[in-house]
């Protein structure tokens, strides 16, 4: 079984069919069709279901693709872990909330540049929850994700924790207005929620944001209130136009840090990274 034919195999899944696949590893039609049908062929079973120009994944196709994806991301660890020893190349794919990317990241980013110069890094934001499956699918080396993180698959190290304030615009009051609040899957959002029935704010509206800087901006011009880390808060544009609350300890303290495999090679890069976090507190 080639790795070529798994990389084909998993990027039809991914994109949605065999034209976007072909865009994606930058060739032919026919080659993805030709490698996809070998595969079939080894392994005696049908992999997708035929229904018009659309392809929808078979059970023998959907057991295959958990495996492709390990094998897959054992050869690029192993291949990265190799290269890292003598040339420090190869490529490590890192996950972050958009408040820990604010506060942490490029100070982190930076020191493992500094030590491992050829390593490409590749980095991309999404809430915890989504970023707890990017690592589970392989997707990603590692995230850092608000915890605590209990999973079979997945190993958490804090590193840092955060403090959560209440924060809305000045003359205003969060009783009467609604909650602004990252999109579901959010750590924050949860604890957002939580204080909103528990200091009795009787709005029960919310306004989804996707970005730190939209929440934030839509909480300086009066539009409602929000929960985020205060150093955030501070080093915020906004920051002379909110009004900053402490909350109680339950709902204040997050404890955030990386999410890793348990069963993914050892990266030293990760190690880098992790400790770079550490100093920037």
């Amino acid at each position: 079984m080639e790795l070529v034919a798994l990389r084909t195999f998993q990027a039809v899944v991914e994109e949605g069919g065999i034209l976007a696949a072909s865009r994606k590893l930058n060739t032919v039609q026919s080659n993805v069709t030709n490698r996809i049908q070998r595969l079939e062929q080894e392994l005696g079973a049908e992999l997708f279901f035929r229904k018009g120009r659309g392809m929808e994944l078979a059970p023998s196709g959907r057991v295959l693709l958990d495996y492709a994806r390990q094998m897959l991301q054992l050869e690029r660890q192993t291949s990265a872990a190799v290269r890292l020893v003598g040339e420090s190349t190869g490529e490590l794919r890192v996950g972050s909330m958009e408040t820990f990317a604010a506060l942490h990241l490029p100070a982190a980013l930076k020191a493992v540049r500094a030590a491992h110069p050829g390593l490409e890094l590749r980095v991309q934001t999404q809430t915890s929850a989504a970023l707890a499956e990017m690592v589970i699918d392989h997707k990603l080396d590692c995230a850092f994700v608000a915890g605590p993180v209990m999973h079979a698959d997945l190993h958490f190290d804090e590193l840092v924790v955060e403090e959560l304030v209440q924060v809305s615009a000045a003359g205003t009051s969060p009783v009467s207005q609604p909650l602004i609040i990252f999109r579901e899957g959010c750590a924050y959002r949860t604890r957002a929620l939580s204080w909103q029935r528990a200091s009795g704010n009787a709005m029960a509206d919310a306004m989804e944001f996707g970005t730190l800087e939209g929440i934030l901006g839509c909480v300086a011009v009066g539009l409602g209130w929000t929960l985020m880390p205060r150093r955030v808060v501070e080093q915020s544009p906004h920051f002379s136009g909110l009004v900053v609350e402490t909350l109680p300890e339950e709902f204040a303290h997050v404890p955030t840090g990386m999410i890793r495999l348990r069963s993914a090679a050892p990266m030293s890069a990760l190690k880098t990274l992790s400790d770079a976090v550490i100093a920037t507190v």
